[in-house]
């Protein structure tokens, strides 16, 4: 499975002319599934009463890339649900599947979980023989939430996650990739948004032992995944059956 992610620049609370961009960048480029920033539409805005969708707005465009692409679409945006607000990551299939994930831990630092509600569902996609766990920034700090329990092989996290924190950013990844046996791909926004914050190029896909797996140019960060590749690391370090059991309260 091949995945292309896109090093976006934000425009700030400009959802046109961010699907506009989206859709040049990509123009030219072929992949099973494409990845998109946190709130690729918005930029992470805590004004969620303008920005947010409430006509699915994002989820439309999600839906028609993956039309026009033949390939799966994800990414989060802010979306307004039974009068309450989400950052909510979608999955669309081109066979016109949609999954979603809504971000479980908010970024209490900004105020995110002021604006937004947190979700209370972990999600795993089944997509091209992958079993995909969905993932948005702040989560990265959590390792109790996305605890491998043998049920996924893939982690994609898609984020804002600022260049005077993006050292942390890249060790938990790689971190995540390890204990988990898992291949992660992360994307994380470029440029500067509405807060005046920096986001440095920062996209990684990491293979299960840790091993930087991705290839970029220009914009696009793409990797290719092999489960084959994965079960027999797998069969051979099989650190997964000696892991804790635990459940997790709510």
């Amino acid at each position: 499975m091949k995945i292309t992610g896109l090093n976006l620049d934000i425009i700030w609370k400009n959802k046109t002319a961010n699907f506009q961009l989206i859709e040049k960048e990509l123009q030219n480029q072929e992949a099973d599934l494409f990845l998109l920033p946190e709130m690729f539409s918005t930029g992470f805005c805590m004004d969620a009463s303008e920005v947010s969708d409430r006509n699915q707005e994002s989820l439309e465009f999600l839906k028609k890339m993956s039309r026009e692409k033949n390939a799966a679409f994800c990414g989060s945006a802010p979306v307004e649900d039974h009068e309450k607000f989400y950052n909510r990551m979608y999955f669309v299939q081109p066979d016109s599947q949609i999954h979603f994930y809504d971000k479980r831990h908010l970024f209490s630092f900004s105020g995110e979980d002021k604006v937004y509600t947190p979700g209370k569902e972990r999600v795993i996609v089944n997509y091209k023989g992958f079993r995909i766990l969905l993932q948005v920034c702040y989560d990265l700090r959590f390792p109790v939430f996305a605890r491998n329990n043998d049920d996924y092989d893939v982690i994609l996290y898609v984020a804002n996650w600022p260049e005077k924190r993006v050292g942390a950013w890249e060790h938990l990844l790689k971190a995540r990739a390890i204990e988990n046996l898992s291949f992660v791909f992360a994307l994380n926004r470029i440029g500067t948004d509405g807060n005046n914050l920096f986001y440095q190029e920062s996209s990684h896909c990491f293979f299960a032992d840790g091993k930087e797996i991705s290839q970029k140019q220009g914009n696009i960060v793409s990797a290719e995944l092999d489960v084959k590749e994965l079960k027999s690391f797998r069969n051979h370090f099989q650190f997964l059956n000696d892991r804790d059991s635990f459940s997790i309260e709510w």
